[in-house]
């Protein structure tokens, strides 16, 4: 089957689907919010099964080509003694968003996407057969289809990259907090930081007041200096080095679950879809499986009502589980009591997986 797709956001999700509806001979129009795609980001995990998603959309190569392969990850106390060696048995790949979006929209024709294209929540699209909603955990769309908006997780991330080689994947737990450092590439660190919202005032600096965002971003490596300090040598390179280089600072939703994704000729994907909390570092593999399911059920199902009806049924229920365990393990790698039981219970998993 073949038919005309309007896309609304050029995310991770939008973008890949663009590439996969056009290779297999749809018309596809694509709105996106912002002026271009992000000239800088972090690393994202891609595990094997976002690898064979990649390669099915013909960029698996041109990835693998510009990121680092890891084996497993070390979980440790913030003194640096190890709690648990994880997922020894699986290799993930740490993409840098930008080499991803690039590979994913290198099949784009110019023009393609409409660039400062913001789509409001009762906008009227052009007439397609299909219309993806990938616009993201505040999605418009989805609030006007189904009224349902982000819930907050009750924390907050820092992320950013600094130079110099990371030597591996770890994250630090400790009382409230975390600190996760992992390969941005050859030559630079990728690093993460996660708490729980009501320890973060404490941290604040002193000074004339303004909205509580625009001071954590202003004052960003100071605050986690503050946070982590006393942490092991890992953690204290990193944030020695945060100084002139770009820190984000978001606090954290996920997307209650939904009764579909899809509405008529409307179909979620990524975010939109299943916005989820970071721990599990799948978010961007959940939004690619998204586009190749969705893309395979529009290209061989014989109408669109059959093939969104087979997206939402291959897609949605994986989808709110992994929010769930999301969830769950963003409650967990932050919990402010009861941490050395918890240790010990990593550890005695980690031992017998």
């Amino acid at each position: 089957m073949r038919g005309s797709a309007v896309i609304v956001g050029a995310g991770i999700a939008g973008t890949a689907a663009a590439r996969g509806l056009l290779r297999a001979g749809w018309s596809v129009q694509v709105f996106e919010r912002n002026a271009s795609f992000p000239a800088s980001g972090t690393a994202l995990g891609m595990w094997p099964e976002a690898m064979d998603a990649l390669d099915r959309l013909g960029v698996g190569d041109a990835v693998r080509a510009d990121s680092v392969q890891e084996r497993g990850a070390r979980l440790l106390r913030p003194d640096g003694r190890e709690i648990a060696a994880l997922g020894l048995g699986r290799t993930a790949r740490l993409v840098p968003r930008t080499v991803l979006l690039n590979a994913l929209a290198g099949y784009l024709p110019a023009g393609l996407v409409q660039w400062n294209s913001p789509v409001a929540e009762r906008a009227v699209l052009p007439e397609a057969d299909v219309v993806v909603a990938a616009d993201g955990i505040s999605s418009p769309r989805r609030t006007a289809l189904f009224g349902t908006r982000p819930r907050p997780l009750g924390t907050v991330a820092f992320r950013g990259t600094v130079p110099g080689r990371a030597g591996g994947v770890s994250e630090t737990w400790g009382a409230g907090r975390l600190f996760g450092i992992t390969p941005l590439d050859a030559e630079s660190t990728n690093w993460f930081a996660c708490l729980r919202s009501a320890d973060l005032p404490g941290f604040l600096p002193d000074g004339a007041p303004q909205s509580r965002q625009a001071r954590v971003q202003a004052e960003a490596p100071q605050i986690l200096r503050g946070l982590y300090r006393g942490w092991h040598p890992g953690v204290a390179r990193v944030l020695d080095a945060l100084d002139g280089n770009p820190v984000d600072y978001r606090e954290l939703f996920d997307i209650p679950p939904l009764p579909s994704y899809v509405s008529g000729r409307t179909a979620l994907l990524g975010d939109a879809a299943h916005g989820m909390a970071p721990n599990l570092g799948r978010g961007a593999c959940e939004a690619l499986l998204d586009a190749v399911a969705l893309v395979t059920a529009l290209t061989t199902a014989p109408d669109v009502a059959a093939a969104l009806r087979t997206y939402d049924a291959g897609r949605r229920r994986h989808g709110i589980r992994t929010v769930r365990l999301a969830r769950l393990l963003n409650r967990v790698s932050t919990a402010q009591r009861f941490t050395a039981p918890r240790n010990a219970v990593l550890n005695a998993a980690a031992r017998f997986s």
